[in-house]
């Protein structure tokens, strides 16, 4: 009869151990956001589960399996690849600027058969896991040097600009200002900010001319509205009216008339919190960002009791892009800033940010498990 070795049993047993050690309530919260954005998407097909609810449902369940593997990924072995994750997802967006797949007059998805990637989303994650291993192995007098605030701002800054090529201005934002938030809470200082600022000011004029014609209207429309309200503002004056008719309480599942009415643009991805508000009223919107301040709040618990700064990087960088898709989409849906194209995080349909999110999540999870674990400056680890 065969004997397995002891190191089987061992690794066997700190997989189980991994496996019940998760934070399996932050899953429920994920699945309960996620069977809202189902509900939704239902009701935005007119009470049909085709063509949107089916595949939003079987999107979730299979992008469960690389959350879960994202999470017992070890810190070490995130740490050890960080960089490769960050080269693949680079050469995949300039990729996608020579070959991509064009929809909706912007250049932002690779066609893999089964999916269709949009490698500037897994940017967000992919930057900031890079830049969390570049400050970790870095001494605290070298983080206010400014020669070593030349390559984390390259690594921010090339992809913002590829993406704002596309063109796609909301992920370009986010991927920027996650990059900025990493690097505020490694502790640069503030004067080298100021410097990125003053240089960014100046390239403004460049990025105004670079901006397509309907971005530019975009703007316009956000600082007046009701200067073109059958045109380009017709999108956030339908939004308002929308929101305005849910209430408090809400017009009643599949009673939004609105959406239901194809007056709502965009129902089911970059407007969906709308279709919701108007059903569901000022109280279900609430209830939504309820939830996401829940998952917001464990991630910042978690990041910060985490020992590792490698780890404590990761995840408040995480849970900050995740906070960011939340802000961007609302505020712009409720007419607080322009309308860029961020999808709404769960709810909206699409399979790559669905995937990113779940991933994102998963990193948070590792940050957890490990987070008693220290790692020096070359990704060793070792527990007190």
């Amino acid at each position: 009869m065969a004997v397995l070795p002891p190191e089987f049993g061992r690794s066997k047993s700190a997989f189980v151990e991994r496996i019940l050690g998760l934070r399996w309530n932050v899953v429920l919260l994920l699945s309960l956001v996620a069977g809202i954005g189902v509900a939704a998407l239902y009701s935005a097909a007119d009470g049909n589960m085709q063509p949107w609810a089916t595949k939003q449902m079987t999107r979730f369940a299979i992008a469960l399996a690389p959350m879960l593997g994202a999470a017992l990924l070890g810190l070490r072995r995130w740490f050890r690849i960080a960089y490769w994750t960050y080269i693949v997802t680079l050469v995949l967006i300039v990729a996608v600027d020579m070959r991509g797949f064009v929809g909706m007059g912007a250049q932002r998805w690779i066609d893999l058969g089964i999916i269709q990637l949009q490698p500037s989303e897994l940017m967000s994650i992919t930057l900031v896991l890079s830049l969390g291993r570049y400050f970790h192995s870095l001494s605290d007098e070298n983080i206010s040097k400014l020669r070593y605030f030349i390559l984390p701002s390259l690594m921010t800054l090339i992809p913002t600009v590829l993406v704002l090529k596309q063109p796609d201005l909301g992920t370009a934002m986010v991927i920027l200002m996650s990059g900025i938030v990493v690097m505020f809470i490694a502790g640069v200082r503030l004067r080298l900010f100021a410097i990125c600022i003053s240089v960014v000011g100046m390239c403004l004029p460049i990025v105004w001319k670079a901006l397509r014609d309907y971005q530019k209207l975009r703007i316009y429309t956000f600082l007046d509205p009701d200067s073109d309200p059958l045109g380009a503002g017709y999108h956030i004056l339908q939004s308002k009216i929308a929101l305005g008719s849910g209430g408090l309480f809400g017009k009643g599942f599949l009673l939004g008339t609105q959406s239901h009415l194809s007056f709502l643009p965009e129902k089911q991805t970059d407007f969906i919190f709308t279709t919701l508000a108007e059903e569901f009223g000022l109280i279900g919107g609430f209830m939504l960002l309820a939830l996401y301040a829940a998952l917001i709040a464990y991630g910042f618990v978690i990041g910060l009791r985490c020992r590792s700064h490698f780890g404590r990087l990761l995840c408040l960088g995480i849970v900050t892009n995740f906070f960011l898709y939340v802000f961007i989409n609302i505020a712009m849906v409720t007419g607080l800033i322009p309308v860029v194209g961020i999808p709404l995080p769960l709810i909206s349909y699409g399979g790559t940010a669905m995937l990113t999110v779940m991933i994102g999540m998963g990193l948070m999870m590792s940050v957890y498990l490990d987070q008693d674990v220290r790692l020096n400056r070359v990704g060793e680890a070792h527990t007190d």
